[in-house]
């Protein structure tokens, strides 16, 4: 569908020997917390990354910005990397640096991690040190909201730095958290439809479940512009990291 926006994951599309083409824009998710969660550290290093993306770029074209190889936070992933908020974010900021100076013409965004809004704060701070001005970039994303993200913490943070004129993009917010700040945000993500067609039988003989059809899709997304548009808000993007699924 050439009006819908789709969010997909490099891990989803790295091992793939064929790509499609692009008919409308997409962004491109490094699959970091699947990364983080399997391994403690990223495996593939910055060049291979960047050659990836560029990959991305020239064969399915049409992409309109892409993650670095971000850190998140959550409880679960520093225990499994052994390693604190502070170097979480430390190593996210080096990254984004790192992928630039290799690929300067490759739309790789900055991503805000921490727990606290204090945290995020420091972590802007971190990317100013860096001589990135949040302000002026295109979009900024921020992480490690997806399992919180209907908690006040997170709209505090939303609307901390929407204050800032950062034009924002939120990991993994769903309904709950959108219709307490979507006007923060300038885009987001969610897989919950995914998550929810893995108990809803299949529309067909060839779909077990609807996890990965793109009707499903397309109905869960049109639900959220109708819910969100009666609200005054407005949403993007009907898939998150693991989801070429809805293309």
């Amino acid at each position: 569908m050439p009006d819908v926006p789709l969010l997909v994951s490099h891990r989803r599309l790295g091992h793939r020997r064929t790509l499609p083409r692009a008919i409308t824009e997409w962004a491109l998710d490094s699959g970091g917390f699947t990364e983080l969660q399997l391994h403690g550290r990223w495996q593939i290093n910055e060049k291979d990354y960047v050659q990836a993306v560029r990959r991305y770029g020239d064969e399915i074209g049409n992409l309109a910005w892409a993650a670095p190889q971000d850190w998140m936070c959550e409880q679960s992933i520093l225990k499994r990397t052994g390693l604190t908020v502070r170097e979480h974010q430390r190593r996210t900021v080096r990254n984004l640096v790192r992928l630039r100076e290799l690929a300067p013409d490759l739309p790789f965004v900055p991503v805000l991690q921490g727990w606290t809004t204090a945290d995020y704060q420091r972590c802007a701070d971190l990317y100013y040190r860096a001589g990135i001005d949040l302000e002026a970039e295109p979009l900024v994303g921020v992480g490690t909201v997806c399992r919180r993200q209907h908690k006040a913490v997170v709209e505090e943070i939303m609307r901390a730095f929407a204050s800032r004129n950062f034009s924002l993009h939120g990991f993994g917010i769903k309904l709950g958290g959108l219709s307490q700040y979507a006007e923060a945000l300038s885009s987001s993500d969610s897989m919950s439809w995914s998550r929810r067609g893995r108990y809803v039988p299949g529309c067909g003989p060839s779909h077990r479940t609807e996890s990965n059809c793109l009707r499903f899709a397309l109905s869960w997304y049109r639900q959220i512009q109708t819910t969100l548009g009666s609200a005054g808000l407005s949403a993007d993007g009907p898939a998150s990291e693991p989801s070429a699924r809805a293309a």
